[in-house]
């Protein structure tokens, strides 16, 4: 038998958030608009600055992309929806200088995280930044630093941490309903398959290529456009070239990474182990004519905590049409039993006693494409008014987006690695200590923490 949570106990999500929620998250009169600029104008961005003209505190004064294609229509959007008549730019750098934006939300692929969102503390922004934080774990200490060092609130795009149903089972979890956690396992389970190799192009007229790829390898362009999903570098493919981001486990991975460690309460795990590879996918190409993505189609990584043990596990074939619940989220496995967090359905209760019912809770998400980033958005807000730490601080997210990291970290050296968490380094292992951070090429410099 399955029952709603709602029937079973008292205090639902929305109790739950309402309790720990901003009250600008309900402010119907704003006292000010804060000047807002979009640095990255594609899919995700939009959607991140469409949470901030709704909240109708925020004057839309910037954007800035190197790919026209995605900054005009953009600068159209906005004018169409505020009124606002937002200054297009191609280089961040004119955007902070001209315009002195008062937000600046960084949609920006991986590598240009750090950059982009240092230099705009910097600058007096306060920063909504897309997860996750850093492409490299010492770019991470970096910002976290520099965010310090300018008394700016960082809000990093981890929504999960305030989505209704990820909150009521956080607190249903840590009240001991599930019992002693003594595992998770976190996974993410997509079809696919082979991969041809893509022909390398000319970029289009409209983008700026090198700026496009930046303090990273300036790589042949590829592309699918205007495919949704295609495997080409630009746009939305670059989470599966590793020159860029981190794979699956860099991608979809923070967000479940955060939950275990939003969750059970420790920052970091002790040792870290990960395999994988591309069976399926094939080999990586990479040569004047043509590429292949470089990530693994699957990838397994065991994290040892203190008081614990979670599994990483990905995909990119097979799908997952045989487990319960939903193709990505975390099990918790616990003495009382099997708690599921999950993202369209919600979150489901498997009590170890058969006699006992499921409790389930369904979400509360907002379209486009199923998020909470319109509370994230009203408690950035609100932070910046009180001087209040924000639900996903960039320090705490920082912690975060290393477990994903470590884990591809692993990967690459092929072998088990100790993370000292205190003074966040590797021990014993120079190899794997060069990976915490890369060299950036041409004017670009890497940041110093």
């Amino acid at each position: 038998m399955k029952v709603n949570r709602r029937k079973f106990i008292q205090s639902g999500a929305a109790a739950s958030l309402i309790g720990s929620a901003p009250a600008a998250l309900f402010s119907s009169s704003p006292s000010k608009k804060y000047k807002t600029a979009l640095i990255g104008s594609g899919w995700w961005g939009m959607n991140i600055l469409g949470e901030a003209m709704k909240s109708g505190e925020c004057k839309v004064v910037a954007l800035c992309d190197v790919d026209q294609r995605f900054l005009n229509p953009a600068a159209e959007r906005v004018e169409k929806e505020t009124g606002d008549k937002p200054k297009k730019y191609t280089d961040y750098r004119e955007l902070l200088k001209k315009e002195k934006p008062e937000i600046v939300i960084n949609g920006t692929p991986d590598h240009w995280h750090a950059l982009i969102t240092i230099d705009a503390v910097k600058a007096g922004a306060h920063v909504y930044l897309e997860k996750p934080i850093s492409h490299t774990i010492r770019e991470g200490r970096a910002i976290v630093n520099a965010a310090r060092a300018a008394n700016r609130v960082v809000q990093v795009g981890t929504h999960r941490r305030i989505s209704p149903h990820n909150v009521s089972g956080m607190k249903f979890l840590k009240e001991g309903k599930a019992g002693k956690i003594g595992m998770v396992r976190a996974f993410v389970h997509y079809g696919g398959g082979p991969e041809n190799p893509m022909p390398n192009k000319e970029p289009p007229k409209e983008l700026d290529w090198d700026m496009w790829c930046g303090p990273a390898p300036l790589r042949h362009y590829c592309s699918h456009f205007p495919s949704k999903w295609g495997r080409g570098i630009h746009p939305k493919g670059f989470r599966n070239y590793l020159d860029f981001a981190n794979g699956t486990l860099g991608d979809w991975g923070i967000h479940w990474m955060d939950q275990i460690v939003w969750i059970l309460g420790e920052k970091w795990p002790k040792k870290i182990f990960s395999t994988g590879g591309r069976p399926i996918a094939g080999p990586v190409v990479y040569n004047e004519k043509e590429q292949t993505t470089d990530a693994p189609d699957h990838q397994v990584s065991s994290f040892e905590f203190e008081n614990f043990t979670a599994t990483w596990e990905h995909r990119r074939f097979a799908a997952n049409n045989a487990e319960k619940g939903e193709n990505v989220g975390c099990y918790f496995y616990g003495t009382e039993g099997t708690f599921h967090m999950g993202w369209q359905k919600g979150w489901t209760f498997y009590p170890t006693n058969s006699k006992k019912p499921i409790i389930h809770e369904d979400p509360k998400l907002h379209e486009p494409d199923q998020q909470n980033i319109r509370e994230l958005w009203s408690d950035l807000l609100h932070c910046i008014k009180t001087g209040n730490k924000p639900v996903c601080d960039v320090e705490e997210i920082y912690y975060s987006t290393n477990v994903s990291l470590l884990g591809m970290l692993a990967l690459k050296v092929g072998r088990s690695i100790e993370w000292d968490g205190k003074k966040e380094v590797i021990v014993n292992d120079p190899e794997a200590n060069a990976l915490l951070q890369r060299d950036y090429r041409g004017e670009w410099e890497y940041p110093k923490a």
